[in-house]
């Protein structure tokens, strides 16, 4: 009889065990299906967002599924993740937290920036499940995809530092329009005897040119707020009608009326390997509209155009990981994907060519 009682306690317990850890099993698995997560209504957008998504439809028929992006397969991570969903579940019965749309906008940058950070510490597992830089055929990436992951590899980046807007709309960070605006007031208190000037905006050297934001001007004088100042660059031949920053850096900082190539002062001609003819070129004019007698609040502004108009859909790129010539045509790529205004992206555009990498080199 005892044999018979401790034969049955063992299989009841292992009954209760089968049972127990099967039943949870079956509950996780159940709760991690997509359907069971866009079953709430509060995932309905966020549900439509991934539907236009690449992860939803491609040429490769291949989906992923929301487990996929958002559950680790790591026992411990696994578990963790399960637990800390709850809360979405406290949310949509209870507190009612982003079920609106406007809810929603609210907070997803806040929601977004814990998705962010869960996977930074993680290292991207989930992408890293299907995606792997050893399986990645370079060849068939753009040029500029190319360079990208070579970068990641080089400075330990991971996937969701890049890819923030994959499956999901990325949030929109608000500009704070007075920064701008706090330019002009900061120009107000410019010396008359400020020794170099830098434009806050496009404006006109007399009949001469247009100067473009941020370039440096060198102060020859001032007269009743009128200033003669003096822009410095490089022309290329072929090109008069410009004045670039540097010998074979084509960043404009002036453009020339006839009258202003006729005012130009040049220097010997020099010829690049590229065979490019170039000389220095100088050109004094007066001015009259507000300058700043530092370029750092203009490069403060640039950072901050950097935040919300770069850093929301990928990591921030050092300004000196492209050079000048590189520059141009990124920012000019990536601008016409936001709604930069045409000024903000010029200003951003100087401030990564001003530290790009064959300037600051020689910095």
């Amino acid at each position: 009889m005892k044999k018979r009682y401790i034969a049955l306690i063992a299989a009841v317990g292992i009954a209760i065990g089968w049972i127990t850890l099967g039943g949870t099993q079956a509950v996780l698995h159940a709760t991690s299906t997509t359907e069971f997560c866009v079953s709430c209504h509060t995932m309905e957008k966020p549900l439509h967002e991934y539907q236009g998504s690449v992860h939803f439809s491609n040429p490769k028929g291949i989906r992923a599924e929301c487990a996929d992006c958002h559950i680790p397969e790591e026992p411990i991570d696994y578990l963790i993740t399960k637990i800390r969903a709850s809360k979405d579940i406290y949310h949509e019965f209870v507190t009612g937290k982003i079920d609106t749309d406007e809810k929603y906008e609210e907070h997803r940058l806040a929601m977004a920036e814990t998705v962010w950070a869960q996977m930074r510490d993680n290292d991207s597992a989930t992408c890293r499940s299907c995606h792997s830089f050893d399986a990645m055929e370079t060849y068939d990436q753009s040029a500029s995809a190319q360079k990208m992951h070579l970068y990641a590899k080089e400075n330990n980046q991971t996937c969701i530092d890049c890819h923030k807007g994959v499956a999901h709309f990325a949030p929109q960070a608000t500009l704070d329009t007075s920064a701008f605006d706090h330019l002009f007031d900061m120009a107000k208190n410019t010396k008359a005897d400020a020794e170099k000037v830098y434009p806050i905006e496009s404006i006109k050297m007399a009949d001469l040119a247009t100067i473009n934001p941020t370039a440096e001007l060198i102060t020859v004088s001032n007269d009743e707020g009128k200033r003669t100042v003096t822009v410095s660059g490089y022309q290329m031949k072929g090109a008069e009608s410009v004045i670039y920053m540097g010998e074979g850096q084509r960043s404009i900082i002036a453009s020339l009326t006839d009258t202003g190539i006729k005012a130009l002062v040049l220097g010997s001609a020099n010829t690049d390997a590229y065979g490019n003819e170039w000389r220095s070129a100088d050109l004094t004019g007066t001015i009259d509209a507000p300058v700043l007698a530092s370029n750092q609040p203009l490069w403060d502004y640039a950072e901050e155009l950097d935040n919300v108009y770069c850093a929301t859909c990928h990591a921030k790129i050092p300004p000196n990981h492209f050079t000048v010539n590189s520059w141009g045509p990124v920012a000019k790529s990536m601008g016409a994907r936001t709604d930069i205004s045409e000024l903000n992206l010029e200003i951003l555009t100087k401030f990564f060519q001003n530290h790009a990498k064959d300037v600051a080199t020689h910095q």
